[in-house]
């Protein structure tokens, strides 16, 4: 099986030769990587990529920004085999990724969601184990070898607290063409494609063989938006929208987990103390309002 690998650009060139170098050093040689740049103002890193020389691999230049979820859907657009990675342009594939997801989806042909074995490093890429990430593992639960998630329980699992690293999934490419990604959540996209799939029957698979580096920053586009308040603007909303369509399936225990959100509540009364310290108002506003209404 082919694998599509595309990976969005915006970011450091040194971060985006590393992960690009991670996927030339695959074991299974049989992918393709598309590296599709949203108009990075420094263009050495696009020219980098085009001088490798692999016909496996292809550079695209946007005409204009298009932001994450645009981009993403692109991305999907430009995918001409089944299964498809949208991997972060910072993140770091192990050497047996490839080989190992092929596998997972062969084993799975109903699968429309691979989760493979994820590892943590930091901005410099050291192993790390935030709390973010310990709170992940406990939510996921027990994983020995692989285990399929369907139907509401995985739903209220996953509603609980989102589990996955959106960079290290595999997606079926039909379906997640057929959903698409929403231009007006531009932080959560990721969970609300999950939930639209898993809510239509879909089915995911997670495995606990490590294939991948997931990178995580201390000041990230999620992070930033987080301690300004407006991260949970979009949660809100969406978790609304997942109680709405969970009532209508019956699905009552993931409706009430959906409006209680309590993980997402947690995490923006943690960014409380930071906004008091900076006195800055509106996002104590939005803080406060998605904590207690």
């Amino acid at each position: 099986m082919t694998l599509e690998i595309m990976m969005p650009f915006y970011g450091r060139p040194d971060h985006l030769r590393i992960a690009v170098e991670s996927v030339l050093a695959q074991t299974d040689p049989d992918w393709r990587l598309t590296v599709v740049d949203d108009v990075y103002p420094d263009v050495t890193a696009g020219k980098w990529v085009e001088s490798l020389g692999d016909d496996r691999i292809t550079y695209i230049r946007n005409v204009e920004n298009l932001r994450p979820s645009r981009n993403y859907n692109k991305c999907v657009g430009l995918t001409r085999a089944p299964f498809v990675t949208i991997m972060g342009c910072d993140d770091v594939m192990l050497p047996g990724y490839v080989e190992r997801v092929s596998q997972l989806t062969a084993a799975n042909p109903d699968a429309d969601i691979v989760q493979p074995g994820v590892s943590v490093i930091d901005e410099n890429g050291q192993p790390s184990r935030p709390l973010a990430d310990r709170v992940k593992e406990l939510v996921r639960g027990a994983l020995h070898g692989t285990r399929v998630f369907e139907g509401a329980s995985a739903v209220t699992r996953l509603l609980v607290g989102n589990w996955t690293y959106f960079p290290s999934l595999v997606w079926r490419t039909e379906v997640v063409a057929k959903f698409a990604f929403r231009e007006d959540l531009n932080v959560v996209q990721d969970l609300d494609m999950i939930m639209k799939i898993m809510l239509s029957g879909g089915k995911l698979v997670a495995d606990d063989h490590v294939v991948f580096n997931y990178r995580r920053h201390s000041v990230s586009y999620s992070a930033i938006t987080g301690s300004d308040g407006t991260k949970f603007a979009q949660e809100r909303l969406l978790f609304s929208e997942i109680a709405a369509r969970c009532n209508e399936l019956g699905w009552v225990r993931s409706a009430i987990t959906a409006q209680m959100r309590l993980l997402s509540r947690a995490n923006a009364f943690m960014e409380l103390p930071s906004a008091l310290a900076k006195r800055d108002f509106a996002a104590i506003r939005n803080l406060a309002r998605h904590v207690f209404l």
